[in-house]
């Protein structure tokens, strides 16, 4: 996975504030009354902005342990057997869902742009998250693992995707109209981290990148 310039901001904390896309077509939202599930809001702010990398070690680890499970996964770079540890290494598996968008922009007084963009969504921290390439991604069963569950219904995280892209889109270009966003592409796999232990303190590891982090944060 061509991972993102990754968000910071790990709390599943959501406001009720408008996402930009509707605040610029001038849709009411439903209130909160009337929207669903886990993550339903739009989270605001430099915190869920896809500028700096997420800090796993400061995501509450709540999910379904395995002894055994198969998960469609991005491929790792490091492998599990490679990590350097006192003890096991265990596994945790975060749920992502990446877009391939194709974005066409209204200007006024120039021909409309075209760009595209691609959006990994992080569905258990609830951040999306900005991608050089759609990841390639395979079936394998993984040992010792803990699932983490997503906290966004397909739906949310799609919105959660246009938003981002919006915000992006916004940065870089002069809006006649709310830009047209379509998914050309979409991948359901996910990411592992493993969890490994030193003398100096144990630490969690990116299975794509190998960034390493003290799992006390």
């Amino acid at each position: 996975m061509s991972e993102v310039a990754d968000a910071t901001g790990f709390g599943s904390d959501a406001t009720d504030s408008e996402s930009d896309a509707e605040r610029a077509s001038g849709r009411e939202r439903p209130d909160a009354s009337e929207r669903t599930g886990t993550g339903g809001r739009t989270d605001t702010g430099g915190r869920t902005d896809a500028d700096e990398r997420p800090d796993p070690s400061q995501h509450p680890m709540a999910g379904q342990h395995h002894d055994e499970v198969e998960l469609a996964v991005f491929p790792p770079a490091i492998a599990r057997e490679d990590v350097e540890s006192t003890g096991r290494v265990g596994a945790v598996a975060y749920p992502y869902r990446v877009y391939e968008t194709e974005v066409e922009v209204d200007r006024p007084l120039l021909s409309p742009r075209r760009d595209r963009r691609i959006v990994s969504v992080d569905c258990s921290r609830r951040l999306a998250l900005r991608a050089d390439t759609v990841p390639e991604f395979e079936t394998r069963t993984i040992e010792d693992a803990l699932v983490l569950p997503s906290e966004l219904a397909p739906e949310q995280a799609d919105e959660k995707a246009r938003d981002a892209v919006f915000k992006w889109t916004l940065r870089t270009s002069i809006l006649g109209d709310v830009p047209d966003v379509e998914f050309a592409r979409v991948a359901d796999a996910y990411k592992l981290f493993w969890l490994a232990e030193r003398p100096d303190g144990d630490v969690i590891i990116d299975s794509v990148n190998g960034d390493e982090r003290p799992l006390d944060g």
